[in-house]
């Protein structure tokens, strides 16, 4: 997947294209369904499938109070948005400029005259341009225009009745069920990414040396517990038991700090940048009042852990 960093890398006379444009956090499930069907588009029609995404929610800047938390950072998603089988992918800069181009001439200079767009994939909800006053009556009459053809594509509602949104997959990873979440963002499991950094040295003198990850890691991170995961490191994955929250035993720990301990090995992870998968909430964060109960049920934790991933 070629990745376009900015309008001006867009090569000239690129396209033409079938376009869908979104934010794509998480690249959930739904999201995977518009960019197949973008992708059934631009086969039939001889195209290339490309997806026009910011690298931050546009209510980072224009209502911070009302921006969630991104299940990704912007190169987690691009890395997730590769795997789909897009062509390419245009990743606009959203500051103030952007958010005061009217919608007529972000269709003409973006759309149409940057990715020569043939045809056009949204969802009925779409809203584009300054003010969002750009809808989808508006952009089949600026297809007709310009020439390009405008789909709609429904909600998906894997269970019948919800429809899948980065909002429940947020909700999810709240709640510590990072498995549901992961068959909503399509098999990927929620990550998070983070050099290894020096902690307390808790863990090694309890007998299981953890992988702390800084607190300015990538992605979110699930609600407080213990968890079945993989730390992987330079391309190599280790089964992990995973410590998330402020670790009630012990004061002075920071909020939601993710710590790794890798099974059955002790690496030397210092400064090293890893991606720490979750596979599954085994329990809650809890407060011990001797050390030895919190030993035993920490080597509790990591013979079930231990089951729960290599059987």
């Amino acid at each position: 997947m070629r990745v376009f960093d900015d309008l001006a890398g867009v090569p000239a006379g690129f396209g033409p294209a079938a376009v869908t444009i979104g934010k794509f956090d998480g690249v959930h499930v739904g999201h995977r369904a518009v960019i197949g069907r973008l992708r059934e588009i631009a086969a039939e029609r001889q195209l290339s499938a490309v997806a026009v995404t910011f690298d931050r929610n546009p209510l980072a800047l224009l209502a911070p109070d009302k921006c969630p938390d991104s299940l990704v950072s912007t190169r987690q998603k691009l890395e997730l948005l590769a795997t789909t089988g897009l062509d390419a992918t245009l990743l606009l800069h959203f500051d103030r400029m952007l958010a005061s181009v009217p919608a007529e001439e972000f269709v003409e200079r973006i759309l149409v005259g940057a990715l020569g767009a043939k045809a056009l994939l949204v969802g009925d909800d779409f809203r584009f341009g300054a003010r969002g006053a750009g809808d989808v009556a508006l952009l089949e009459r600026l297809g007709e225009r310009h020439g390009f053809t405008v789909e709609v594509l429904g909600d998906i509602r894997p269970d019948g009745e919800r429809r899948v949104s980065s909002t429940w997959v947020r909700e999810l990873l709240d709640e510590g069920d990072v498995a549901r979440a992961a068959e909503l963002l399509g098999g990927h499991r929620p990550t998070v990414s983070g050099v290894v950094v020096h902690g307390a040295a808790r863990g090694r003198e309890l007998g299981f040396p953890t992988a702390n990850l800084s607190p300015e890691s990538e992605g979110l991170i699930p609600g407080d517990g213990v968890y079945a995961g993989w730390l992987t490191d330079a391309g190599v994955r280790y089964p992990a038991a995973i410590s998330v929250g402020d670790n009630p035993t012990f004061e002075g720990v920071p909020k939601k700090q993710v710590e790794a301990y890798v099974l059955d090995r002790e690496l030397d992870l210092y400064d090293h940048l890893v991606d720490v998968e979750f596979v599954e909430r085994i329990r809650g964060m809890v407060a011990f009042t001797t050390i030895p109960d919190l030993i035993a049920t920490i080597q509790d934790d990591v013979d079930r852990i231990r089951t729960i991933l290599l059987g």
